[in-house]
């Protein structure tokens, strides 16, 4: 229970990201912000787990790094610039689904009822807080948002399936260069830097996204993929909008209609359903074989 408590930790922080952007980042430059948040965070989990890859983990850091940072991090950003924060934060409520679906085919995790009626529930809640949503909502900000949730749902499976003797601490450090080094050359190419100078404000903005929301937040995501079953970090991120929908609600006067409500109580029961399943499973199994 304490793995998945720490892992919580993560999509919790994650939740601060959209508010974040949107009041203390410099707007409508999504890859320098993603590339800001990846690259620093990188290299200080580098700085602290003193292991660069070796063999195959070159061109595996790459691919996760292509995944689950710069794919992700740049279509999140595209989606938070151009959708209220709440509803750039819920459409990745499809996440966990994706990743049932895809470790039942690639690392042979059962498929059960229950984890597919709580991902199901869990695209529902998303669907009722999105196409209710106050304002017209930018198809492209939601298209963003769907693509960042497979990059990284296949990224997520990928890692637990190439899980090795290495630390998770320099496995992550190891994505977020490879994915910084990834986002660093698509704003060289495509976004010019912007006209205004940095602030104060944005600094510490850049600055707490970065250290907190990137190295810590990630170093825990990727110890609770490790740890636990796949499905159990894929819907603790369900944890993500439910922070960015409170924080919307309290700093940017955001509001939720009936349907989203009722969207927030179908995310947090399948949410309960799967760690509640999860937690059963490992008591059960306890005393006859170790826990993951």
């Amino acid at each position: 229970m304490s793995a998945v408590a720490v892992t919580a930790v993560a999509p919790i922080l994650w939740g601060t990201t959209y508010i974040t952007s949107s009041a203390l980042l410099i707007a409508d430059h999504p890859l320098l912000t993603a590339t800001v948040r990846a690259l620093p965070a990188g290299i200080l989990l580098l700085v602290i787990g003193q292991r660069l890859p070796a063999g195959s983990w070159w061109w595996k850091s790459t691919v996760l790094g292509a995944l689950n940072i710069a794919g992700f991090f740049a279509f999140l950003f595209v989606a938070a610039d151009r959708l209220p924060g709440g509803v750039a934060a819920v459409v990745g409520g499809v996440q966990p689904l994706l990743v049932a679906v895809l470790a039942s085919r690639l690392l042979a995790e059962t498929l059960t009822r229950r984890v597919v009626a709580a991902g199901v529930a869990g695209v529902i809640g998303v669907a009722l807080i999105v196409l209710r949503a106050a304002g017209g909502l930018d198809g492209i900000g939601v298209a963003a948002a769907l693509l960042g949730a497979v990059s990284m749902a296949l990224g997520v499976v990928l890692a637990k399936a190439w899980a090795s003797e290495h630390p998770p601490l320099v496995v992550t450090a190891w994505q977020l260069v490879a994915g910084g080094i990834v986002l660093a050359a698509l704003t060289a190419a495509f976004e010019p830097l912007p006209a205004q100078p940095l602030t104060v404000t944005n600094l510490a903005g850049y600055t707490y996204l970065s250290l907190i929301g990137t190295a810590l937040a990630y170093a825990l995501w990727f110890r609770g993929i490790a740890a636990l079953p796949t499905r159990v970090p894929a819907f603790l991120g369900l944890l993500s909008p439910v922070v960015a929908l409170a924080i919307g609600g309290l700093v940017a006067h955001e509001t939720l209609t009936l349907a989203q409500t009722g969207g927030v109580a179908l995310v947090f029961a399948s949410v309960a359903t799967v760690i509640g399943g999860a937690v059963r499973h490992g008591a059960r199994r306890e005393p006859h074989e170790p826990s993951p």
